[in-house]
C-alpha cells in the first residue's frame, strides 16, 4: 500500500495513486489520480529540480518524507499531515471518520471520464493567509474569505499564498473552482480534473518561500529601462494625429513620456491584427517619430475574432478559435459579434504572432498591450468553451498564461531580450514571461483605490511582480470635478511607488461613435486624460513625481533586478521585510516599495494627515521633515495634497535628497 518509489512517497490503494515528491527546495509536490495513473504534466510548475535527494520511511501502514524544512506523513487512512523541521504542523488533510465520514479528497465522477474535486484541510482559526492573486475587495489578508477560482474582468485567480505559519501553497490546477478560507476549514474546489496537483513550500520567512515558489513556476526578466518610467494612455486616441500630439506637447513641455499607448479599435475588424490605415496611415512614420522623442508606442490586441475579419475563415479552419460545445459560438460583443482565439492552442499562438509580427513588429513596434486576457465572455459558461487543452472547465485559468506565452516567444525568436507585454490577467507562471498585470476596468473612487492596494500587494505575494492600475480608476471619472481630481493626484502619488506609473481611464465627456464610419470610426472615445487635463495643480503635483520618478529610477533598476535574479517583488507587504514584527502581519494600508522605502498612500478624500506604524528593528527618516524615528512606533504624519508620506529606512540605498524637488 505504501512504498519508496526512487524519490518519491508512493501510497496505491483501490485504485487511488498518491505520489509526494520533492521538487525544488524544501518543498513537497502531492499529486493524486483516482484512476491509479498520472498524467505528467507540469502545468505552473517548471521542471523539476533535479539531485535534491528526499528521505523517506516506510513502517508498515505509516510513512513520511523529508525534504530540507518539509516534512509530509502517510498514514494508514491516506490522511496526509505536513510539518516544518521543528515538528510543527502546517497543514494536515481533514479526514473525519466516524461519525462524519467526510473524505480529505473526494473525487465526484461526471459525465465525459472527468471527476469534480473537493479536498478539504484543517484551519488554524488564526492564521493568516496572503496571496491567490487579484480580487476586488478591502482585504490583505484573506482568512475568512471565499474566492472564486476563475478570471474576470478585474479579478485574476493566482493561486499560490503564504501563511504566517511559515509555509507557502500552489493550488496547480488550473480548473475553474473554489477556495475557502474558513475558520472551521480551509476547501479546495475543481469543477473538472482527472488529478489533484499541489505543492506546499516550507521555511522560516516569507521572503525564502517567495522566493522558492518563484524559482519554480519561473521568474520574471529583466524590466527594460524604458518601463520604469511614466506611461501615457487614455481610451482612446482616435487617430495618428491625435496621439502624436500629446507625444509633441510632453515633448514641448520636457516632460519625460517612456511609452504612450495606441488603444483598440485602431483596426478595421477585430482579429485583423492590423492598424485601420483610414486612420492611421503612415504607423512606420509615427513609430519612428516616437523614438526619436526617447517614447516607445504600445498597441493593444485583443484575442477576439470577429465574423467579418480577414482572419476569421483561416482561423475556423484550421482549429485556432475556442468552440461552443453546445449551440453558436459568439463569446462576445464589443460593436460586433465575436469569438475569442484559443491561446493554448500551439498554432493558433503562431498563427497570430506571425499576423502581429508583419503588420505591427515589422513597422517598428515592439510593445504588446494583450486585453480581454482572461477572457471576457459574454456569459461566464465556462463547462460550454472548448479549448485545445480541454474544457475550460477544466483548463481555463491558465488563457491569460498562454496568451502571454505566444508574444514572449514571438519577441524571442525575432531577436528582442527586454519583453514586457501589458496583460489584463494571469496565472501561477505568468511572470516568466514578461506579464506585466494590470488590474482592469475598475472604479473611479477612494474606495476602489484601497481595493487595488490590496489586490497589488497579494499579486505580489502570488508571483506577479510587475503590477500596475489605470490611475484615478478606468469607468469613468470627471476631470471637472473637484473630488475626482482630489482622487486622481492621490491616485497618481500612489503608482509613482508601484512598478509601472501608468496613466489610463475613460474619462468624460462620453464621445460617440461617428456616424456612418467603418472600421475603427466605429467606436466611441472619451475625453482627455493627460496630466494637464485637471487643472494647473493637479499638473504641477502629477509632473513633480514624474521626475521625482526619474531620479529614482537607478534604485527602481536595482529592485527590478532583484525581482529578475531572485524573485522579490519590487513592492510587497511590510511583514515580507519584517516578518518578526508581530504588528507588520496586520498592516494593510503601507507598503515596501524595495528593502528600503515605506510608502502610506492617502485613501480618503480630505485627508491631510494619516496613521504610519514603522516597523521594529530599524530607524526611519521622514522624507518631508527629515525627522527620524525609532522603529515599532506609530506616529501621524502629515499628507498635503502635493505628497503622501514616504519614510527611508536609515542605513539603505536612497538619500532624503532624492526626493527633494528640483527648481
Amino acid at each position: 500500500m505504501l512504498r519508496q518509489e526512487e524519490n518519491a512517497l508512493v501510497r496505491f490503494f483501490n485504485s487511488e495513486l498518491v505520489r509526494i515528491e520533492p521538487w525544488g527546495k524544501n518543498a513537497l509536490r502531492v499529486r493524486v489520480s483516482p484512476e491509479g495513473r498520472l498524467s505528467g504534466k507540469n502545468r505552473a510548475l517548471q521542471e523539476k529540480i533535479p539531485d535534491i535527494k528526499a528521505e523517506i520511511t516506510v513502517d508498515g501502514d505509516f510513512a513520511s518524507i523529508v525534504n530540507g524544512n518539509a516534512r509530509a506523513t502517510v498514514d494508514k487512512n491516506g490522511k496526509i499531515t505536513f510539518y516544518n523541521q521543528k515538528g510543527r504542523v502546517m497543514l494536515e488533510e481533514a479526514l473525519r471518520l466516524n461519525p462524519l465520514k467526510t473524505p480529505a479528497r473526494f473525487f465526484k465522477p461526471q459525465l465525459m471520464g472527468k471527476y469534480q474535486l473537493t479536498v478539504s484541510f484543517e484551519s488554524n482559526p488564526n492564521e493568516r493567509i496572503f496571496g491567490m492573486g487579484q480580487y476586488q475587495q478591502p482585504f490583505l489578508n484573506i482568512k475568512g474569505c471565499a474566492l472564486e477560482l476563475s478570471h474576470r474582468n478585474s479579478q485574476a485567480s493566482v493561486p499560490f499564498y503564504i501563511s504566517d505559519l511559515g509555509y507557502g501553497f500552489l493550488w496547480n490546477m488550473p480548473s475553474i473552482g473554489e477556495a475557502t478560507f474558513g475558520r472551521n476549514i480551509t476547501k479546495f474546489k475543481a469543477e473538472s480534473t482527472d488529478e489533484l496537483d499541489y505543492l506546499i513550500i516550507v521555511d522560516d520567512t516569507p521572503a525564502r518561500i517567495e522566493e522558492a515558489y518563484m524559482a519554480l513556476v519561473g521568474r520574471a526578466p529583466m524590466m527594460p529601462e524604458f518601463a520604469m518610467g511614466f506611461w501615457q494612455s487614455k481610451l482612446r486616441y482616435r487617430t495618428q494625429d491625435e496621439l502624436m500630439a500629446v507625444a509633441r506637447k510632453y515633448k514641448e513641455l520636457g516632460v519625460p513620456l517612456s511609452v504612450i499607448v495606441c488603444d483598440f479599435f485602431h483596426w478595421p475588424h477585430q482579429g485583423d491584427f492590423r492598424f485601420d490605415y483610414d486612420y492611421f496611415p503612415k504607423p512606420e512614420d509615427m513609430t519612428r517619430e516616437l523614438k526619436e522623442m526617447g517614447t516607445e508606442l504600445m498597441v493593444s490586441v485583443w484575442p477576439t475574432v470577429e465574423f467579418g475579419s480577414e482572419n476569421y475563415h483561416e482561423m475556423l479552419e484550421k482549429g485556432y478559435l475556442i468552440r461552443n460545445d453546445r449551440g453558436p459560438s459568439n463569446h462576445t460583443e464589443f460593436v460586433h459579434p465575436t469569438v475569442f482565439y484559443d491561446a493554448t492552442n500551439p498554432g493558433a499562438r503562431k498563427f497570430v504572432w506571425d499576423t502581429v509580427r508583419k503588420n505591427y513588429y515589422d513597422k517598428g513596434i515592439r510593445l504588446f498591450w494583450l486585453d480581454e486576457a482572461e477572457p471576457e465572455y459574454m456569459l461566464y459558461d465556462y463547462d460550454n468553451h472548448r479549448y485545445y487543452e480541454g474544457n475550460c472547465a477544466e483548463v481555463g485559468n491558465v488563457y491569460p498564461v498562454n496568451y502571454a506565452q505566444g508574444f514572449y516567444e514571438g519577441l524571442k525568436e525575432a531577436g528582442e531580450n527586454e519583453i514586457i507585454s501589458l496583460v489584463r490577467c494571469a496565472w501561477a507562471g505568468s511572470a516568466k514571461y514578461g506579464a506585466l498585470v494590470w488590474s482592469g476596468d475598475i472604479m473611479p473612487t477612494f474606495d476602489a483605490l484601497n481595493d487595488q492596494l490590496r489586490a497589488g500587494l497579494n499579486m505580489a505575494i502570488s508571483g506577479i511582480p510587475w503590477w500596475t492600475t489605470d490611475i484615478g480608476g478606468f469607468d469613468y471619472g470627471d476631470p471637472s470635478d473637484d473630488d475626482y481630481k482630489e482622487l486622481i493626484v492621490r491616485w497618481f502619488e500612489y503608482a509613482t511607488f508601484c512598478p509601472v506609473l501608468r496613466m489610463h481611464g475613460y474619462r468624460a465627456p462620453y464621445i460617440p461613435a461617428e456616424e456612418g464610419a467603418t472600421g475603427g470610426g466605429q467606436c466611441y472615445t472619451g475625453g482627455d486624460n493627460e496630466i494637464w487635463s485637471y487643472g494647473d495643480t493637479a499638473y504641477i503635483i502629477m509632473r513633480d513625481h514624474i521626475f521625482l520618478r526619474e531620479r529614482m529610477k537607478p534604485y527602481i533598476k536595482e529592485i527590478m533586478q532583484t525581482a529578475h535574479e531572485k524573485g522579490t517583488p519590487p513592492m510587497r507587504p511590510l511583514f515580507y521585510d519584517f516578518p518578526s514584527d508581530a504588528r507588520a502581519w496586520d498592516i494593510d494600508t503601507e507598503y515596501m516599495f524595495g528593502p528600503d522605502l515605506l510608502v502610506a498612500p492617502i485613501l480618503e478624500l480630505g485627508a491631510r494627515d494619516r496613521y504610519v506604524y514603522l516597523p521594529l528593528g530599524e530607524s526611519w527618516i521622514e522624507v518631508s521633515t527629515g525627522k527620524e524615528y525609532t522603529g515599532g512606533t506609530s506616529i501621524t504624519a502629515d499628507a498635503p495634497l502635493e505628497a503622501i508620506p514616504l519614510f527611508i529606512r536609515k542605513g539603505g540605498n536612497l538619500k532624503r535628497e532624492l526626493f527633494i524637488k528640483e527648481n
